[in-house]
């Protein structure tokens, strides 16, 4: 009896055992991957989707407040422009995107005349007033015939283009809405940081207040779009039609205009800084365009060898190559060789950051530059003019000419503009469309170097030699177009 009381116990003690381990593995396993609390994470509130200022970094728990509070503001622009072509029953088909391609369609169609079609594009953008000014990107509107704009309400208004600055893709657009608008609050992009959550809104794919979130991966980004390059970089999905939208901040304002993706990246979008846009409102509402400032200099870069032979400590600054004569640094005395390492007060890195500083300056005012000259800080105060477009310098209203060329001498401005020699050749002024000119590419702003393989030093040249080849209905041209020079060849019937 005593033995089965034993057996008994033991029986029990081991079930006990068995029992008592299984839940202490349940237990820890539990505890493993399910967490009863996540302390990081902050409580979403009703007014608020994200953590607050003391928090910054951590996850969002939702977008959605913020979005729905953002989006009235922002608008789907759509464009329509007339292009040549020769429409879809030619280009394309059956020859193009084949293996035979277009110059195949060019080869044995190429006389067909072009006809004129419609093309129709879209894009976005974000009104900055209630009576009805909207920012975009200057791509979007851009020779467009008619412009669009469709608001938060659905309605639809025709607009025009007030004003436009191709150097940094920004454009400003006007409608005449019925009533008050919703506009959106713009923030400060100098004080924006790397690693910031950030949203964008806007139309791709014709999908309108399409929301998508990131952060901010870079700033100052350089992409070779133009001299201005000042790119805020961020990994919120930004896709076809979604140019000229809104970059939002966590607080809701705007940071930036979505202007440009990397076509075979993922995740790497690029924003025109809204500090930027800001500083042309003015002259894109008053002029329609955008003056700069000029100083009549030509800079370069600090390598470590320039660096080494001049004694620097660092490489900071902009070395001056080339001082304009007559022009405002001339006047104030600066110097080839002179390193500018400051512009009112704000250090100079590089020569961006040069060309930077000084479009931002306004035409007339009186600027404190401060440059190293054999080791020593000079400080000068030098009024900045107005730097000119080189379209505008070459401009002209005259289309004709031989083979459809206008060309002229190149004044002491132009060659200073350009860079070049004033001797280089003739310049040419305008194009006219369908010429022969036309027809083999050339350009306004392509410099004429040879004719015939007689070199060009002036307009008299050019109209002596331009003269014998309408005789012979033949020419010969050699082109100079930046830092690259290539013949073309023309007939006249």
């Amino acid at each position: 009896m005593k033995s089965q009381n034993r057996k008994t116990f033991f029986m029990f003690l081991l079930a006990f055992l068995i029992a008592f381990f299984i839940v202490s593995l349940v237990e820890v396993l539990r505890s493993s991957f399910m967490p009863s609390a996540i302390p990081d994470i902050p409580k979403a509130s009703a007014t608020s989707p994200v953590s607050s200022s003391s928090e910054i970094g951590k996850v969002p728990l939702s977008f959605s407040d913020l979005a729905e509070r953002v989006k009235p503001a922002v608008v789907n622009i759509s464009t329509t422009k007339t292009t040549k072509g020769f429409g879809s029953s030619f280009r394309g088909s059956p020859f193009g995107g084949t293996p035979f391609g277009d110059d195949f369609f060019d080869r044995f169609f190429g006389d067909i005349p072009q006809r004129e079609f419609k093309q129709r594009s879209l894009g976005s953008g974000f009104i900055i007033s209630n009576d009805g000014y909207i920012f975009t990107n200057n791509h979007v509107v851009e020779k467009a015939d008619k412009i669009l704009v469709k608001v938060a309400d659905d309605r639809e208004y025709e607009a025009k283009v007030v004003g436009t600055d191709p150097k940094t893709d920004i454009a400003l657009i006007k409608i005449k809405p019925k009533n008050s608008l919703p506009v959106a609050d713009i923030g400060d992009s100098d004080q924006v940081k790397v690693g910031e959550w950030v949203i964008a809104i806007g139309n791709p794919f014709g999908l309108e207040a399409t929301v998508t979130a990131g952060i901010v991966s870079a700033k100052g980004r350089v992409i070779g779009a133009g001299p201005y390059d000042n790119f805020i970089q961020t990994d919120a999905s930004i896709n076809p039609g979604n140019s000229g939208g809104p970059l939002f901040n966590m607080d809701g304002k705007v940071i930036g205009i979505n202007t440009a993706i990397v076509a075979q990246g993922q995740g790497i979008g690029f924003a025109i800084p809204i500090n930027m846009a800001k500083s042309v409102l003015n002259d894109l509402k008053t002029k329609g365009k955008v003056t700069r400032g000029w100083l009549g200099i030509s800079v370069q870069d600090i390598t470590e060898d320039i660096a080494k032979n001049m004694n620097l400590a660092d490489r900071s600054g902009a070395l001056v190559s080339d001082v304009f004569k007559g022009d405002p640094a001339d006047k104030a005395g600066v110097k080839v060789g002179d390193i500018i390492t400051e512009i009112n007060g704000k250090k100079i890195k590089d020569t961006h950051d040069l060309l930077l500083t000084i479009a931002g300056v306004q035409v007339g005012e009186r600027a404190s530059i401060k440059v190293l000259r054999d080791g020593k800080e000079l400080a000068f105060r030098i009024v900045v003019a107005e730097r000119k477009d080189t379209a505008e310098i070459v401009s002209s209203k005259d289309a004709k000419g031989h083979f459809g060329i206008v060309a002229q001498d190149i004044s002491p401005e132009m060659a200073r503009q350009l860079g070049i020699n004033q001797n280089a050749g003739v310049i040419i002024t305008n194009v006219a469309p369908g010429s022969p000119a036309d027809d083999v590419g050339i350009q306004p702003q392509d410099i004429i170097v040879q004719v015939n393989r007689v070199k060009i030093s002036s307009q008299k040249d050019y109209d002596q030699e331009i003269a014998k080849a309408v005789k012979n209905k033949s020419v010969m041209l050699l082109i100079r177009r930046g830092n690259s020079s290539f013949f073309v060849t023309m007939r006249i019937e």
